[in-house]
Order: structure tokens, then sequence, then C-alpha cells
């Protein structure tokens, strides 16, 4: 059954609930209440429901009316938002952008890419949301976030469903954090075998990175040997630091912008062979355009990425070839 109904209905019948009224509704929009009446009894007939219950004396939401309400009561909020911003996007960018990350990144880059974007877009104000990598996907795939920062080294099953459109920021090599005194510090080109009955500290799963690690050291390490994580990459360092195991961490080169920090400090890092690269992307929604605010925190979030921070400390980084 084809149904036609339009939206001065839908905005008449709101008014009519919230006002329990047909004569105050009638007033609101400048109509006879008879047109209010005539304009909610063709509503009722193509969605084939009843309404409103009326007497002579007052007018009542049925239980059908009042769950008709609340949904359509919501859209027109969004309706009106849309247009509002949509009359507003030739004149600035405005509004409230939600921006999630996974901790490590958080931590580190994230919060430049935002200071970055308030530079450029002082009437945005953005929100980030500090979530588990798979909660950011979450959360953008159903539209609590306008778009997600995240870390991948592996292919994930979701980023390859295409539900996300995903925009490649960085690609930052897994390094081995040592002391200077430590006896790998020293030396040549550092491989994943050479951390084969080494105390290890790395990145747990909210960050993105975890299974590329396992997966370097799966058939170079014993299973039970028990490799630390914690969620911030600061942690991983200052645990390196103190000796307690060879931290594992993407770590930038100094012609890259900095996406991933490690706190300064008497460490060596060393570039991990075989390499893998850890990439820092964006991710949205495919198939659902952006709110113009939304789309101009974007395209600062991309610009942000090309930028190269030299006035952070970053460890000595030494990559050598491997021989």
């Amino acid at each position: 059954m084809s149904m036609n109904v339009s939206l001065q209905q839908l905005k008449v019948f709101v008014a009519v609930a919230r006002s329990r009224s047909f004569t105050r509704a009638a007033r609101e929009f400048g109509l006879t209440q008879s047109a209010v009446s005539r304009c909610v009894r063709e509503l009722e007939e193509a969605v084939d429901l009843k309404l409103f219950d009326r007497t002579t004396r007052q007018v009542e939401l049925t239980l059908a009316g009042s769950g008709f309400e609340r949904r359509i009561a919501h859209l027109l909020d969004e309706i009106d938002m849309a247009l509002s911003e949509g009359r507003d996007a030739h004149q600035a960018h405005r509004g409230v952008v939600t921006v999630a990350s996974n901790p490590a990144l958080s931590s580190g880059w994230v919060p430049h890419a935002i200071a970055h974007c308030a530079a450029a877009l002082p009437a945005v104000t953005l929100h980030l949301q500090d979530w588990p990598q798979e909660a950011v996907l979450q959360a953008v795939e159903q539209g609590e976030a306008d778009f997600g920062v995240i870390a991948e080294a592996i292919p994930s099953v979701r980023l390859a469903s295409g539900q996300f459109d995903v925009q490649p920021i960085a690609a930052t090599p897994l390094c081995a954090l040592l002391p200077v005194q430590h006896p790998l510090a020293s030396g040549g080109a550092l491989h994943w075998r050479s951390l084969a009955d080494q105390p290890l500290v790395t990145l747990n799963r909210d960050s993105g990175c975890r299974n590329a690690v396992m997966r370097a050291l799966d058939g170079v390490r014993a299973p039970e040997l028990h490799v630390q994580e914690l969620a911030h990459a600061a942690g991983v360092a200052r645990m390196a630091q103190f000796g307690m195991g060879i931290g594992i961490l993407p770590v930038c080169t100094d012609d890259d912008a900095n996406h991933w920090t490690a706190p300064a400090g008497a460490l060596v890092a060393h570039v991990l062979h075989p390499v893998v690269q850890v990439s820092t992307l964006l991710v949205r929604r495919r198939h659902r355009s952006l709110r113009p605010c939304a789309q101009a925190a974007w395209a600062q979030f991309i610009a942000a990425g090309r930028v190269d921070h030299g006035d952070t400390q970053e460890p000595q980084l030494v990559d050598s070839i491997a021989q």
C-alpha cells in the first residue's frame, strides 16, 4: 500500500500532540481549526492508525499515537537541524564533531590533530572519545562518532567488510625500545628472532598493533613466554627505561609526521626486521555523507597528518638494513 504523507501533516500532528489542542496548533500554523482536523484525519488514513482520542473537552494521544509522535518528533528535529546546517554551511563550518580514537593514538597524535583542527575551524567543537579500537569501529558504524582514528598493521576483517571508507594518514615501523646500556642496543640490524628469549612489553589489543606483534613473534618465540601488554605507548616506553622488558612500539623516523611518540630518555629505538609497518587510518561509514562541520574536521585531520612535528623529542632511531 503506497503512503502519501506530507511534511506539513507530520508537523501539524506533532504540534497537536504537544499542545493537546487543535485550536493551539491551528494558531501556531496560522490555519483554521477545521484545516488542522482535516490534516490529522488525512494523516491517520494514510498511516492506517488512530492517533488521537477526541472528546468535547480534551485531545489525548492513543497508545499508537504516542509511539508515532516520539519517532516523528525526533525525525523532524533531525530535518530541522540538517536544513539549518545546510543554510549555515556556505557561511562557516560550525557544530559539534565527535571523534573516536584508540587509547594509544588519543594519548599521542590525535590531540595534535584536534589542536590543528581547532585553529583552522574555530566554530567547530570536537569531542574526543577514547575507546578500544573495536569500540571505535562500532561507534563509527552505528553513527555514535562522526569518524574514527585507528591503527592497523594487518588488514582486519572489519575494515575489509566494505562498511567503512578508509583514509591512510601515515605508516610507522614497529621498533624495539631498549635502554642504551642494553646488550642489543649497540648491535647492527635487529631481527625479531633476537627477541626470542627477552622480556617484552608492547601495546594491548585496544591499540590495533598487538596482532601484528604476535604474528611477527610467531615461530621465533616460545608461546609460553609472556608478553606484557599495556594500553599506552608512554607506559611501554617507561617499562623499557626501567629495564622491565624490551618495548615494542611504532616509532616515527625523523621525516615522518609524529603519530607515535615515546618519552625522551636513555632509550634507543631499532627498527625490527623484517619491517612491519603500522598504519594510522581515519575511518568513516561508507555511503553516508559527513555533515559539513564533520567533513571539514576530517579534511583538517588529513592535513594535520602531513605536518612534521619538529618540536617533539624522539628516542634515537637506528634503522639498520638487514644483512
